[in-house]
């Protein structure tokens, strides 16, 4: 049974990480020290929940925890820094710091390492997402102990209505494109100006018109989706934005 440290300082760690090809330590202090974080582990870098969920879901409601009180979202894995940062790269999680334990420290200090040899993994961490005031840990969500690597509880919207329950989460925004239209850069234009975050689909990274007239009913761009309803391009988003 995995024990929860609620109400207990965090591990006192340094990181070995990586910036502009130079060694950077980084100490559980300079990490959490007066400030509200929250912290979200998990068993691997490029792994496919992690990947597909996990980091993409805290990444996505990261303004709404802020406008909550929490000034940093981590996510944690026993990866190395050269991995870690690739992995940041390929995510695009820009409101996310990866942070690599490389050794395993922190997570063992956590009572979270787990084995995974089983995968070839050796020894990583058990999933979970903590809430940290100036260094110590108010909340916790561990994933049960069960077989494979759930995910029930660790998750951002678990963390999110554990802060506020009436917190108002964004509206999903995806925005089909073409390189060089001037439409499209209006759309996106007018989206930024209202500090409205979008996933931009860019025609032509192995996407075609095809895709784009089975989701859309058209192949013109720029086609914009609120919450998965068609607004339509740029003149129907102009429209759209100034009645709401």
């Amino acid at each position: 049974m995995f024990s929860n440290k609620e109400g207990q300082r965090v591990p006192s760690v340094t990181f070995r990480t990586r910036t502009n090809n130079d060694w950077v330590d980084i100490t559980t202090d300079e990490l959490f020290a007066g400030k509200t974080v929250v912290l979200f582990s998990l068993p691997g870098a490029f792994t496919p929940t992690c990947s597909s969920t996990h980091v993409p879901g805290y990444n996505e409601l990261a303004r709404v925890f802020k406008q909550n009180g929490v000034d940093h979202i981590i996510c944690l894995s026993v990866n190395d820094a050269f991995v870690m940062n690739e992995w940041a790269k390929d995510q695009k999680a820009e409101n996310v710091t990866f942070l690599p334990d490389g050794n395993g420290e922190f997570t063992e200090k956590m009572g979270l390492l787990v084995d995974k040899n089983d995968l070839g993994f050796g020894k990583r961490s058990w999933r979970y997402s903590m809430l940290v005031k100036d260094g110590v840990i108010e909340k916790m969500f561990i994933e049960p102990e069960k077989p494979g690597d759930p995910f029930e509880v660790s998750d951002a919207e678990t963390m999110l209505k554990y802060l506020n329950p009436d917190a108002a989460k964004p509206q999903a925004v995806t925005l089909f494109t073409k390189v060089g239209c001037p439409y499209c850069a209006k759309a996106k234009q007018m989206l930024q100006e209202r500090d409205i975050s979008y996933e931009e689909i860019v025609l032509g990274n192995g996407i075609g018109t095809r895709t784009l007239k089975a989701v859309a009913g058209t192949t013109t761009v720029p086609q914009v989706f609120f919450d998965g309803s068609l607004i339509g391009g740029s003149e129907e988003l102009e429209a759209y934005l100034q009645k709401n």
